[in-house]
């Protein structure tokens, strides 16, 4: 939107592991009149259709939202032609939570924050820093919450949280929640499949505490229920 906005078009490369959504944007913007070739979707695996788009001359300006590693390859072959580029590799976002808050209503939007899409969003707050007056008063009621989330098949009626999206993220996420546990961390509700789920790559909604700020859990994004 910020491209069109500025006069320009764009061409999306979506995740080879999610790319539906973006295929059906483009089916929306041709309903409604976007005229052809301002909107282009590319889909495909990255080093065949997101490098080539990197380095191509053609594309004045590169945007990308992933992994530290691809990031440093997209600048290394945006470096050639001088083009600008954007960068946002993984978050770790921060939510702070004051003592004069509606704890309700906090512990609501934080849950939705970091468990929204299954916490496979790069804005996913999902490092909590609460002040100490409400901590155990917040964490009590966020497991209070978190256990009464409905975990399920995402086309069932109710659905809160689904599966993650591939079977490399799930063991990925899996080994965080291991790596926690042994570095002394406290698995307070969750990190495990839920139990009426025997199929699928489902992770019943997680948090942790026990925490300090040298744990690979508070300093690298999870991409999951964490």
């Amino acid at each position: 939107a910020p491209a069109f906005a500025a006069g320009c078009t764009a061409v999306l490369k979506p995740s080879e592991l999610a790319s539906v959504t973006c295929l059906e944007l483009a089916d929306v913007c041709k309903e409604v009149g976007l005229p052809p070739g301002v909107l282009n979707v590319v889909t495909g695996l990255g080093p065949e259709a997101g490098a080539p788009l990197s380095s191509h001359p053609d594309v004045d300006k590169v945007a990308f939202t992933g992994s530290y590693a691809t990031g440093q390859k997209i600048m290394v072959a945006a470096a050639p032609t001088v083009k600008p580029v954007t960068l946002e590799l993984g978050g770790k976002s921060p939510i702070v939570v004051f003592d004069d808050v509606d704890i309700d209503k906090a512990v609501e939007w934080t849950l939705f924050g970091c468990f929204w899409t299954n916490g496979q969003i790069c804005s996913a707050t999902s490092r909590l820093l609460i002040h100490k007056n409400i901590a155990k008063e917040f964490v009590d009621r966020m497991v209070a919450w978190s256990k009464n989330i409905k975990v399920s098949d995402p086309l069932e009626e109710g659905c809160r949280l689904g599966p993650v999206v591939s079977e490399g993220q799930y063991e990925k996420i899996k080994k965080f929640i291991a790596n926690a546990k042994s570095e002394g961390a406290t698995i307070l509700t969750g990190g495990v499949r839920p139990k009426h789920l025997e199929k699928g790559f489902f992770i019943e909604p997680t948090i942790i505490t026990d925490i300090n700020t040298s744990m690979e859990i508070w300093r690298e994004e999870v991409f999951g229920p964490v």
